[in-house]
Parts: C-alpha cells; sequence; structure tokens
C-alpha cells in the first residue's frame, strides 16, 4: 500500500490508504492530524473529489474500484450493509437475522469493515440506542457515528 493520504472531513480527519488504483482503507484520525493530500491526477486525488462530493451529497453514489479484505463472513456483512439505503438503518440483530449470524458477530463485522462511509456501516444500529462504531463504543468515534447519521437525514 502506498503512504496514506491524510484529509479532513466534517468530523476530523480521514487517512485513505490505496494501492494499484484500488481503495483498501479508509480510516478515522483525530481533527489535528497532519494532512497529505493526494498526488494531482492519481486515483487518490478521486477517492477524495468523490469523499468531498458525498460530504456535499450524501445521496453521491461511489464509483471506485475496492478491496475488502477479510473472512467470507465479514464480506458478507460489508456486502449486506451496502445495501442499507441512504438515510436508513437497520440494527444488528435484523442483520443477523438476514445473514443467519448473532448480533455480536455482526458488530464485528462492521468494526473491522475497512471502508467505513463507501460501506455504511454507521447505518447499523443496536436495538435501543446507536450502538457502537469503529471497533469502539468512545464518545469520539460514536459522535463520527452521529454526524454521518444526521447528514444523511437532511435527504
Amino acid at each position: 500500500m502506498q503512504q496514506p493520504v491524510v484529509i479532513t472531513a466534517p468530523f476530523g480527519c480521514l487517512a485513505i490508504g490505496t494501492a494499484g488504483g484500488v481503495l483498501e482503507s479508509i480510516r478515522f484520525l483525530p481533527g489535528d492530524s497532519p494532512l497529505s493530500a493526494p498526488a494531482p491526477g492519481s486515483f487518490a486525488a478521486e477517492v477524495v473529489h468523490q469523499l468531498d462530493a458525498w460530504f456535499i451529497d450524501p445521496e453521491f453514489e461511489f464509483s471506485l474500484p475496492l478491496r475488502m479484505n477479510g473472512s467470507e463472513f465479514q464480506r458478507r456483512v460489508w456486502q449486506r450493509i451496502a445495501c442499507i439505503p441512504c438515510g436508513q438503518t437497520e440494527t444488528y440483530g435484523d442483520l443477523a437475522r438476514d445473514l443467519g449470524s448473532v448480533a455480536r458477530a455482526v458488530g464485528g463485522a462492521c468494526g473491522r469493515n475497512p471502508l467505513p462511509i463507501i460501506v455504511p456501516c454507521h447505518r447499523v444500529v443496536a436495538t435501543s440506542g446507536l450502538g457502537g462504531f469503529n471497533q469502539s463504543t468512545g464518545r469520539q468515534t460514536v459522535g463520527i457515528k452521529e454526524w454521518l447519521l444526521a447528514h444523511e437525514r437532511r435527504v
């Protein structure tokens, strides 16, 4: 993987990992992280362009080649998450029933999603409340989930 590009986002910073013209990872970083702009005309620049478009319009549809490294079960969960429409949510339990699994396993797969925002794991919530986000229930990560969901509700 090439050196990640780091950009600002409305809720902090994002590290974008690409390799060979494929998006491999998006990671949430604190807002004071050092920035690293993509090379003009690069694939990473296109990823940034599409993320910026989504920050303006949450109904923007990404068209990027993706590499989703994970177990067969994780990839099934991520594929199912990608089907949740913008502005809507489903519970971990609902997804677990659809996949013949349990909510905790679905939550684990959500937390390991290498491409949050693109594969919208923020749309998966607990039966009562938001649940965790990005392998955490900490205020910073749950705050990002709240921002993402509020952004999509503007639609």
